[in-house]
């Protein structure tokens, strides 16, 4: 493992990035901080902030069902951000992508900003807050929907209930099986802006057998010693920089 907090190692990673053409990116919720949308641990994420019950039982199923006008109030607050931007880590995935570098990005947020940004194979592990589903009828409906106070309710009169994975509930199978043959197959991944402290989405890292593993974070993981090349930074500069071309080709 080598690791790097400078320019050195980022145009060794510029040079990984201009020699393969199957790259594959995993992150978290580090990438959409640049967007304004706070992470969850940490130190100024919603796990350490005070609320009469913490985050991760209100983002839980058996909360959802006990509680559905709690669960809303905080989601409505924190959660349902539909006017964010994409942050230059966004911005430069998409363009890796155009490039024919990207094969897939793998993300644990929910925000949909990496398809704002322009990216079209994105792996979504926890869902999204752009689609919500009646547990009643089953029909979709998008954000809009779930404005105002009170609980949403669907024209059959069915809660209506966010696309979203919550805590106790399974990864869509569909979507998980896609993530783990993108790495599987990829040359080098990509992993950003994640804690890797979540299972099951931090243990796809097992199904990549490439050795050009590359981690940026700004703190350290439990994945660490796994890695060919740990950058410490934000993952925004560091891709932005990392994405440009090399020898003169024109950035698309």
């Amino acid at each position: 493992m080598s690791e790097h907090s400078d320019r050195e190692g980022v145009e060794q990673l510029r040079r990984w990035i201009d020699s393969c053409d199957n790259i594959v990116f995993f992150g978290g919720a580090g990438v959409s901080t640049e967007s304004g949308i706070p992470d969850f641990r940490s130190e100024d994420g919603l796990y350490r902030q005070h609320y009469d019950w913490p985050p991760e039982t209100i983002l839980s199923a058996g909360f959802f069902a006990a509680h559905p006008e709690e669960f809303y109030r905080f989601y409505r607050e924190k959660m349902l951000v539909t006017d964010a931007q994409p942050g230059p880590a966004h911005l430069a995935l998409a363009q890796l992508e155009r490039r024919g570098k990207l094969r897939a990005v793998i993300t644990q947020n929910i925000d949909g900003l990496h398809q704002k940004a322009g990216s079209r194979r994105v792996y979504e592990l926890h869902g999204t807050i752009h689609q919500n589903r009646c547990l009643s009828c089953g029909a979709l409906c998008g954000p809009e929907e779930l404005g105002g106070d009170g609980l949403p309710r669907c024209r059959c009169g069915g809660l209506i209930k966010p696309e979203v994975v919550l805590c106790g509930e399974s990864l869509d199978g569909e979507t998980l099986q896609g993530a783990v043959d993108a790495i599987s197959r990829c040359e080098m991944l990509m992993v950003g802006g994640t804690s890797l402290a979540v299972y099951p989405a931090a243990g796809l890292l097992q199904y990549y057998r490439g050795h050009r593993l590359v981690l940026i974070n700004r703190s350290p993981t439990p994945q660490d010693g796994r890695a060919d090349l740990l950058l410490r930074g934000s993952i925004g500069p560091i891709l932005t920089e990392a994405a440009r071309p090399l020898g003169g080709e024109a950035a698309l």
